[in-house]
């Protein structure tokens, strides 16, 4: 593209709604993070922003068609850790797009924390003590998930890898009877995301005893990671959202995104409503997002290739 095109198309975008594709129903974190983020965008931009909800084959089917859509800058996607880290290893050869050469990369837009949490009925408060009674209790403990491959059941199977602990996979269909499962004590615990499960560890439900990220969360300040509680240095897992574009998607519309989102992070009521969905805020260059995608890649496809997949 021209130079002149480049700033024409810059000048003249957007003159119509934006999509943002959403690869799950609505009302979950990645709808509701969407949602909020496009309304402050649309602001920015002076044009409506609307989100579309495409679900299905963990988020595969949303993911695919924004791919093969028109490069304008008109149909974007809210990336997640499933669609753009763990899928190409977990759906391996079955994918119908690849997820760094067929998207255009605009911005991370949020990062958010898993919690360790434990049933009441599970005689442990705190990581140690529950590494303990796991020790003494080999093959006598289930961990429930939203899903064979999910961020929780591989983040639980890291965890089980590093401390080596045996603890049997559930898996179910969602988060929400994954932790159903667990506040009724038919399951011990779950890696869920912090929004999903706090509520139940503020009504006395679940026990939390450890999160995923680097730094502790401003949710729970008092919970220790699970990186200094294990002493596990190298322990860290984020579940992420970014928006991305198709392929050939005009540098210039992708910078004008880039810094739409950008401003749109700075507006306290966005970043209230992010925290309220237990997510932090995040933004970055192109770039960064392009290499941030390829790292995770490779980080879920060990992971997943070590994994075994429960038939439950």
């Amino acid at each position: 593209m021209s130079l002149t095109v480049g700033v024409q198309a810059q000048q003249s975008y957007p003159n119509q709604p934006i999509r943002i594709v959403v690869g799950y129903a609505a009302g979950g974190t990645t709808d509701i993070l969407a949602r909020s983020l496009g309304e402050q965008m649309g602001k920015i931009l002076g044009q409506t922003i609307i989100v579309d909800n495409k679900p299905g084959a963990a988020s595969n089917i949303g993911a695919a068609y924004v791919a093969q859509s028109k490069p304008d800058g008109y149909t974007l996607y809210m990336a997640t850790v499933a669609s753009h880290g763990i899928n190409p290893a977990l759906y391996k050869g079955k994918l119908t797009f690849d997820p760094l050469k067929d998207f255009a990369p605009i911005s991370l837009v949020a990062s958010i924390p898993l919690a360790l949490v434990t049933s009441v009925k599970l005689p442990v408060k705190t990581l140690g003590e529950f590494v303990d009674y796991a020790r003494k209790n080999p093959g006598k403990l289930n961990y429930a998930s939203s899903g064979n491959g999910s961020p929780g059941h591989l983040a639980a199977a890291m965890f089980n890898d590093a401390m080596k602990l045996d603890i049997v996979h559930i898996p179910f269909k969602g988060g929400a009877l994954a932790n159903t499962s667990v506040i009724a004590g038919d399951t011990q615990l779950t890696f869920a995301t912090l929004p999903g499960v706090l509520p139940h560890v503020q009504s006395g439900k679940l026990n939390v005893l450890a999160v995923t990220t680097a730094a502790r969360s401003k949710e729970i300040p008092q919970t220790p990671t699970i990186a200094e509680a294990a002493k596990l240095p190298d322990y860290e897992i984020n579940t992420w959202n970014a928006l991305l574009a198709p392929k050939g998607t005009p540098p210039a519309v992708v910078e004008r995104l880039n810094a739409a989102i950008a401003q749109a992070m700075k507006s306290p009521d966005l970043i209230q409503r992010f925290e309220r969905e237990g997510a932090t805020p995040v933004t970055s260059t192109p770039e960064q997002l392009n290499t941030f995608i390829a790292t995770e890649i490779v980080k879920w496809g060990k992971v997943v290739d070590r994994t075994p997949m429960s038939t439950n």
